[in-house]
């Protein structure tokens, strides 16, 4: 800019004259600076190297680890699929064993069933039957191997009831009568022993085990009695080493519980109420015959008593 704004040729030969000596004199000056400062600019500008290496390493490094991480991250969306199917199919497995096991016990059924009816664990089984036909028409509904067993058990639970209704008439009608003569034969066979000429005695019934015993006298005339009712039938519970025909009364709860189990209870007041009649005659029958028998066996016994032998 300077030469530019020269008026003429001189001056500017002499302004760049005066240019060049001062270029001199700066690149002279820059020279023994930089003689002077060898060592600190030779440290500057290795340590100027080794930051700017130092910095682009970082970088490099970041950039990987970014890579890495988002490596890392779409690995962990995989295995928590993966892991998520693993767990479903551990469930599914799990479920499908519950089954087998399930299938397996009701497969046992049938012949538990008839143990238990020859022993007359009717309680016990009721509750293996309602529990076994729940099974097969719930869970096990589309298992097609099941469907004869299923058949099967379907139609003895149909007819189970048929079984609890004839053992409670047998309790009721005939085994609660027939201590009243094992009680008439005793008496008899006490007073032929003492020779007690005497007409027969008077039966005591008021301490038999009746039916009708089964409550309190004072729980039919408490407003409560059914709740005393529901709360009696529902403590009873069938003892696996007693006889079960050992309590005439508890057999008979049992026998109740079962029916209403297979909820048939309105089937078994209908069954009692149309063989009611029949049953109170057949009472009156058998105890006619009884009393005949044992008043003919105690003539018998007189008149023999009576030879002078």
């Amino acid at each position: 800019r300077t030469l530019s704004t020269s008026d003429d040729v001189e001056d500017r030969e002499t302004e760049k004259g005066r240019l060049e000596e001062a270029y001199e004199k700066c690149d002279r000056d820059l020279d023994q600076l930089i003689v002077q400062h060898y060592t600190e600019l030779t440290t500057a500008i290795r340590t100027y190297q080794s930051i700017t290496e130092r910095i682009t390493n970082s970088r490099n490094k970041i950039k990987q680890v970014k890579e890495n991480l988002l490596s890392c991250k779409m690995l962990l969306h995989c295995k928590r699929d993966e892991l998520r199917k693993l767990w479903i199919e551990g469930i599914e497995h799990k479920h499908v064993l519950n089954l087998l096991d399930e299938i397996e016990n009701i497969k046992q059924v049938p012949q538990k069933l008839e143990q238990c009816m020859a022993s007359k664990r009717y309680l016990n089984a009721t509750d293996m039957l309602v529990s076994a036909v729940d099974s097969l028409e719930g869970p096990l509904l589309q298992v097609e191997g099941l469907s004869d067993l299923r058949l099967e058990l379907h139609s003895k639970k149909m007819n189970m009831h048929l079984v609890l209704i004839d053992e409670l008439h047998r309790h009721l009608y005939i085994k609660s009568t027939s201590r009243v003569g094992q009680r008439t034969k005793e008496k008899g066979r006490i007073s032929s022993l003492v020779k007690d000429a005497s007409p027969v005695a008077l039966m005591d019934v008021t301490n038999l085990s009746t039916p009708r015993k089964f409550l309190e006298t004072s729980q039919f005339s408490t407003p409560g009695s059914s709740s005393v009712r529901e709360t009696s039938l529902l403590e009873i519970k069938e003892d696996t080493e007693l006889d079960p025909e050992e309590n005439s009364t508890v057999f008979m709860g049992i026998l109740i519980k079962g029916l209403a189990k297979l909820k048939k209870i309105p089937e078994t007041v209908k069954a009692i109420q149309d063989r009611l009649e029949q049953e109170l005659k057949q009472i009156v029958k058998r105890s006619t015959t009884q009393v005949a028998d044992n008043g003919y066996q105690r003539g018998e016994n007189l008149s023999q008593e009576n030879q002078p032998r």
